[in-house]
């Protein structure tokens, strides 16, 4: 059996990525994901197997195999996110998407801007599983909109990111949601049922601090929900019929079918609807004026796997209802199969083991497992600076440790979210912090202290440990930790 390292021997290849991966986002900013990291992690891996193969006399065919099994595990992952992409255009070539947008602006009052605008970002966001997208379209027109109301930019945008990080931590579509659950072994929509009693309770308090918050607000013009509303309506045809797909898909979410089932079957769904209702937004797509059956067709497929846009006659609405199809998760999909490559080298060579007797000293229950996990996120999204890499090696560090200790799978994903999806844009050198920060025109620090829904997640995720609800344990109480600890021990 493969001796198990030196932690600080473990701690080497982590460093080097922290390395690389710093040097990335510096050579290339909120582009990192596109190559730069995936190169990072490949050269973390590569120092990992030469250390082993060098000190420890770590075979190759070791890490060929556990290689083979990682991937094989994240098989139905990637088909998912392929899914995702499909899904995700026809929701919105579909007219499901803007109908929502559509009526979703039109709440919006000067007296409840603040909630209003968490809540439809949290709606956009839910619906398009994308929390870049939501903040950079209709939350810079949002943030527009604050600025002719007169209210503070930094509470504005703390508004707008604290909804966008609830729809994209809780909607089947998020590329986070997605990974954060298959790095566990966890369900898709397990993973997110599990989250709503941590999730929701922390939203709710989001809401009442900025109902209140927003009470004082004057009135103001609403220019931009005006241009949107417009914009919409002259393209798409509006209609509430759109909304019988995500009826039907959360019936069939309800009733526990398989996501990959769910997601392909809404895809068609939501590509029927485009042929009934939108099929100028498909001749468009195409390129042609005539609107034939190949047209039609040629347009829903381009839907699916490629990248759409359409003209609105508004910069801003014209980003946000841009679709890049299944070729849109490719970068993502990259970065998952290098991520676990990294960290099934990690766990051939065992140092994930060493790293792991490490943390187990400081475990005594429950709360501090929980605690530790939560901590873990937040340090590696502020050493590795991207939130996929920060959910991919605390879920690589914690899993044997969670079923060692008796827990479900779903409370390691759970808590992986609460810490390392949330607190990612609270960093300013995180790929996440840069990004918003750049997009708002808002420093990360200015609107750090108003994000209440990300300040407050790891802190649900902590409490709901401590009282315990919903969290099952199959090992009996006892001192679990002793053989962990003495097997953990190095010399």
């Amino acid at each position: 059996m493969t001796k198990i390292p030196h932690p600080l021997v473990a701690i080497v290849p982590v460093v080097v990525l922290i390395g690389f991966l710093s040097l990335t986002i510096s050579l290339f900013g909120s582009d990192a994901l596109s190559g730069g990291s995936q190169i990072a992690l490949l050269m973390g891996m590569a120092v990992c197997v030469c250390l082993s193969m060098a000190v420890y006399r770590v075979p190759w065919n070791t890490f060929e195999k556990q290689i083979k099994a990682t991937l094989g595990e994240v098989s139905i992952t990637l088909l998912i996110l392929l899914c995702v992409g499909m899904l995700a255009g026809s929701w919105i070539i579909s007219g499901i998407v803007p109908t929502l947008i559509y009526y979703g602006v039109q709440i919006m009052s000067p007296h409840f801007f603040l909630v209003s605008s968490c809540i439809i970002c949290a709606i956009v966001s839910l619906l398009s599983g994308s929390s870049w997208t939501t903040i950079a379209t209709i939350g810079v027109a949002l943030l527009g909109i604050g600025h002719a109301l007169g209210v503070s930019e930094a509470w504005t945008a703390g508004a707008i990111i604290s909804g966008a990080y609830f729809g994209d931590k809780m909607s089947p579509l998020s590329d986070t949601t997605i990974l954060a659950s298959s790095a566990t072994g966890t369900d898709l929509f397990a993973h997110i049922r599990y989250m709503m009693y941590t999730t929701v309770p922390t939203f709710f308090i989001t809401i009442l601090i900025f109902l209140f918050a927003g009470w004082g607000n004057g009135k103001g013009a609403e220019l931009q929900v005006g241009e949107y509303t417009e914009g919409l309506s002259r393209t798409f045809n509006i209609s509430l019929w759109t909304l019988l797909v995500p009826l039907l898909t959360s019936i069939l979410i309800a009733r526990r079918v398989p996501s990959l089932i769910v997601l392909f079957l809404s895809s068609l769904m939501a590509g029927i609807v485009a042929l009934i209702l939108q099929p100028h937004i498909l001749c468009e797509i195409t390129g042609d004026d005539i609107s034939s059956t190949t047209t039609l067709i040629r347009g829903l497929a381009i839907t699916y796997y490629g990248s759409t846009a359409i003209d609105t006659g508004s910069a801003s609405l014209n980003e946000l209802i841009s679709t890049r199809g299944m070729a849109g998760m490719l970068n993502t999909v990259w970065l998952i199969l290098c991520a676990m490559c990294f960290g099934a080298a990690m766990v051939a060579s065992r140092m994930i083991d060493s790293i792991t007797g490490v943390i187990l000293r400081f475990v005594r229950n429950r709360v501090s497992l929980v605690s530790s996990t939560v901590g873990t996120g937040i340090f590696l999204n502020i050493t590795t600076g991207d939130q996929f890499i920060s959910i991919v090696l605390t879920a690589d560090i914690y899993k044997d440790v969670y079923g060692r200790e008796g827990y479900e799978s779903r409370l390691l994903s759970r808590t992986t979210e609460d810490a390392a999806t949330v607190t990612s844009v609270l960093i300013p050198w995180n790929t996440c912090g840069m990004t918003q920060s750049t997009v708002l025109g808002v420093p990360t620090f200015t609107y750090l202290p108003y994000c209440f829904f990300n300040l407050l997640s790891p802190l649900m995720s902590i409490l709901v440990a401590a009282i315990g609800w919903k969290i099952r344990q199959t090992l009996p109480e006892d001192n679990r930790h002793a053989d962990e600890r003495e097997e953990y021990k190095t010399e």
